[in-house]
């Protein structure tokens, strides 16, 4: 019989919230200027030249205890968006190389049909209709392949 093993108590560490390295804000009280990655996304943005996260953006747990720094995951960090930069937008060049990389792992290897999602390649080797012996939904795979008109060199 297998012995049961004795659970060893968590320490919590337990930092005040005068001590933490960053200043910490609760939800609905960030001031102006403070977003998190989510937003910036949402806005267009990149990161730009932060350097790293300025504030954090306390969970909805931690709200009720105020006078404890937040250090569950769910916390979030806050950028400065003056900092912020524009998102790059991607040549022809690497959409088409992107485009490549997916057509590789959406293709199967038996029957030449690109699909909506990506293939168990490594592990099965083809589609799961070829690896099962059935006819695929006509819905869950490209019909036409559509060809490439513009082929640029970066």
């Amino acid at each position: 019989m297998p012995r049961t093993r004795r659970k060893r108590p968590r320490k919590a560490a337990r930092v005040p919230r005068s001590d933490a390295p960053l200043p910490e804000f609760d939800r609905g009280a960030v001031p102006e200027g403070l977003v998190t990655r989510r937003t910036l996304r949402d806005m267009g943005l990149s990161p730009g030249d932060n350097v790293g996260p300025v504030a954090i953006l306390r969970c909805r747990l931690c709200a009720t205890r105020p006078t404890w720094s937040c250090r569950h995951p769910t916390r979030g960090f806050l950028l400065r968006v003056d900092l912020t930069r524009p998102k790059r937008v991607p040549t022809l060049a690497q959409e088409l190389a992107l485009d490549r990389a997916m057509a590789a792992r959406s293709t199967c290897s038996r029957c030449s049909r690109r699909y909506y999602y990506c293939l168990p390649l490594r592990t099965v080797g083809s589609c799961d209709p070829c690896a099962q012996g059935y006819e695929p939904t006509p819905g869950t795979y490209v019909l036409a392949a559509t060809p490439v008109t513009n082929r640029l060199a970066a």
